[in-house]
C-alpha cells in the first residue's frame, strides 16, 4: 500500500488545511497515512520547519506549502501503478 507522510508542526493552518486534503482522497484512493509533527531533534526539523506542511509518497517528496488535491490523486494512482509494475527478476521465465 502507498505510504503518504506529512510533516506538520503544532499550530499550522496549512498543515491543517493539507491533512483535510489528505483526508478526503484518502477516501477515494487509499493509502497509509503517517502524520510526523515535527519537533526539535526530528530527522527533518531543520530541513522543513519553514516549509511545512511537507508530503512525501512512498518516502519521496511530493508538496510544500500547500496540497494539490487534483496532482495528489495523480501522484498516488502513479504510486500505486508503480508498485504493481513487477520488477524483471519477478517475471516467470
Amino acid at each position: 500500500m502507498t505510504l503518504v507522510e506529512l510533516y506538520s508542526k503544532e499550530g499550522c493552518h496549512l498543515c491543517e488545511e493539507a491533512m483535510d486534503v489528505l483526508t478526503r482522497v484518502r477516501v477515494e484512493i487509499p493509502f497509509t497515512l503517517r502524520e510526523v509533527k515535527l519537533e526539535r531533534g526530528e530527522q527533518y526539523f531543520d530541513e522543513y520547519r519553514e516549509m511545512v506542511p511537507v508530503v512525501h509518497i512512498n518516502k519521496v517528496f511530493a508538496f510544500k506549502f500547500r496540497v494539490n488535491e487534483n496532482l495528489l490523486r495523480v501522484k498516488l494512482q502513479q504510486a500505486s501503478a508503480d508498485q504493481r509494475v513487477p520488477s524483471e527478476g519477478d517475471a516467470g521465465g
